[in-house]
């Protein structure tokens, strides 16, 4: 198994600041807009982006919310896999707002499938935008794309795309993984 250094450390700030001001400019004050980083691994990302959104630009009273996604997911006891869910934390009304969903790594499009539907729990969004760090675009199962990307990723066959979070994982690297 090897692996490469898509991103680095410096890189990754650099995109995060790069996503911040693409969603600044289109979202302006936030009034209207609600960000949701989906479980278990776009939440870091979104918390990354709330912060730098409040403290880099201004921004105030940004509402930042989690969602999961295991029981949505379409592949949900299909395997020997047990998944185990994470928490859903939304403390605010997504009905008649712009929601962001924000995930690390946009892959088939099956966990954004999921999180569409998982939302409609919580009201229906007037409008809802995808932001990813990573897309991977030839592995596409659904037609999903993002409206916001940091990196577009041509990774083929058994190559896997590894993002690190600090908060996480002690540091903030993505490799691209060959098996």
């Amino acid at each position: 198994m090897s692996q490469r250094v898509l991103l680095s450390s410096k890189e990754i700030q650099i995109i995060l600041h790069r996503l911040a001001c693409q969603l600044l400019e289109n979202h302006l004050d936030f009034k209207d807009t609600v960000l949701i980083g989906i479980q278990p691994r776009g939440i870091y990302l979104a918390e990354r982006l709330t912060k730098l959104l409040s403290e880099e630009y201004g921004v105030e009273n940004i509402k930042l919310g989690s969602l999961d996604i295991t029981f949505y997911r379409d592949d949900f006891r299909r395997g020997d896999k047990i998944l185990e869910a994470n928490m859903t934390k939304i403390d605010f009304l997504v009905e008649n707002k712009k929601v962001v969903f924000i995930d690390d790594v946009l892959y088939t499009g099956r966990s954004i499938r999921a999180a569409l539907t998982a939302i409609q729990s919580f009201g229906r969004p007037e409008e809802i935008e995808l932001l990813t760090l990573i897309d991977r675009r030839f592995s596409r199962h659904l037609p999903i794309q993002p409206n916001y990307k940091g990196r577009q990723v041509d990774a083929i066959n058994e190559e896997k795309v590894k993002v690190m979070w600090k908060e996480n994982d002690g540091k903030d690297v993505v490799y691209l993984v060959n098996k």
